[in-house]
């Protein structure tokens, strides 16, 4: 239930333990299980709420679920709003972002509930204090392993958030990044040890190869060259620039629309309103594009997006932000196996490499122009993109993830009940825990 009162943080326990099951053995810091986590709690965000992170999280507890039905995930859901939203079961637990006190009582939920392994999943604006610095309070109190997903990893911090990046990979057991350039950065910038972090690509759909023509008719698409744009709107996607190249593209390709799918992101619907959305809509008019652009103002479930990616011939993603280390839109339209032009963040940089799409410089319409239109005169190097785009694909589908999540949370398991078992040492032989040669997994050597 809620908590009555209304001044104090709000968590809702929807099921917490179950019941009908021994609780494992608590030894020292970690708690001493089986060698596979038989329960896992995911904190993040969790839709219904309209963010990439609640997307991920609520992708990645199913895929798991799905994999190995033999262990049993939960979320903990992170509310950004009074009232939170109408989560399904399988979310617990709530905190309130901005209640400092939430993250601790959270934590002190997850160490009463036989948990084994505790799933982060970090992105700094999802969670309160300068930085995002309130997850740390739960981080610190948590009696079991947990491992960290961190969706972005920034070369150049402020001070505040390096603090908590260092802290976050201190009190962590394991990191998982989605890129080579994450754990590069990881180790050079932060110093984490390479040993503690696990390459684990950002999860898919696994959806047919098909020509987007199967998908044209049902949109109205039927004899049109398709673009797509989608994702939650908000200045630093750069879609203007791609407004801006069109008129070029049209003249010679009278055909094209353009589709821009997505509402505005909801902190940028609270802040500026529709202001940005408002001000493509001038672009598109300016530009004399009424007909070739399609604006879709809405968040569409897994089934439709899949039906709009598959309709599209080119997928571009014009995002501003260089250091963008993961784009779940990007991973989506290219695991479905589409011709994808992309300014060259990260993420896009690592994953459209060797032939499997196009990088233009950023906000750049005329070689936006010039990319898109030689990719539609040329279909044969399109449909090379495409399948070397779906090969690629096929690794990164949920099942193969969660399978990916299963090895890390197993690993992370194992350090911590070797860490208690070291800490029992060394009380054994009257050490405090700090003159004991092991290195425990809540003070790591960073």
């Amino acid at each position: 239930m809620k908590a009555s009162d209304p001044s104090s943080p709000t968590i809702i326990s929807a099921n917490g333990n179950r019941g009908g099951r021994k609780k494992p053995e608590k030894t020292g810091r970690f708690v001493k299980s089986e060698s596979i986590p038989r329960t896992i709690a995911i904190v993040g965000n969790y839709l219904p709420r309209k963010c990439g992170i609640a997307t991920f999280t609520s992708d990645l507890l199913q895929a798991m679920s799905a994999r190995h039905p033999q262990s049993r995930c939960f979320a903990v859901a992170v509310n950004d709003i009074d009232g939170g939203y109408r989560y399904p079961d399988v979310v617990h637990l709530e905190i309130e972002e901005q209640a400092l006190d939430s993250y601790r009582r959270a934590a002190h939920f997850l160490n009463c509930t036989d948990v084994n392994v505790v799933s982060i999943q970090h992105e700094f604006g999802i969670f309160g204090g300068p930085a995002g610095s309130h997850v740390l309070a739960l981080l610190r109190e948590l009696k079991m392993p947990a491992v960290t997903t961190l969706h972005t990893v920034l070369l150049r911090p402020d001070p505040n958030q390096r603090r908590v990046m260092q802290q976050l990979i201190a009190h962590s057991t394991r990191l998982v990044v989605m890129t080579e350039r994450g754990r590069t950065i990881l180790q050079d910038v932060y110093q984490a040890p390479a040993a503690k972090i696990d390459l684990i690509p950002h999860g898919i759909p696994d959806v047919p190869f098909v020509a987007p023509d199967r998908y044209k008719d049902q949109f109205g698409m039927g004899g049109k060259m398709v673009l797509l744009t989608f994702g939650l709107l908000s200045p630093n996607k750069g879609i203007e620039h791609v407004l801006n190249a069109l008129p070029g593209v049209v003249a010679e390709f009278p055909n094209v629309v353009y589709i821009v799918l997505g509402a505005t992101h909801p902190q940028e619907l609270r802040t500026r309103g529709e202001t940005y959305r408002l001000s493509l809509e001038a672009i598109a008019r300016k530009n004399k594009l009424g007909r070739h652009v399609i604006f879709q103002n809405r968040f569409v479930e897994l089934k439709e997006l899949t039906e709009f990616i598959g309709a599209a011939d080119l997928y571009v993603t014009p995002y501003l932000d260089a250091a963008q280390s993961t784009s779940g839109t990007l991973a989506y339209a290219f695991g479905a196996g589409r011709a994808v032009i992309s300014t060259p963040y990260w993420h896009a940089a690592e994953l459209l490499s060797d032939q499997r799409g196009v990088l233009v410089p950023f906000a750049d319409p005329t070689a936006i122009a010039r990319e898109v239109s030689g990719l539609l005169r040329d279909r044969t190097r399109r449909n090379v993109m495409s399948e070397n785009a779906y090969k690629l694909g096929r690794k990164m589908v949920w099942s193969n993830t969660a399978g990916l999540y299963r090895g890390s949370f197993k690993a992370a398991q194992r350090q911590g009940e070797q860490a208690a078992r070291e800490t029992i040492a060394a009380d054994k032989f009257g050490q405090r825990p700090h003159e004991s040669r092991a290195v425990h997994l809540d003070h790591p050597a960073v």
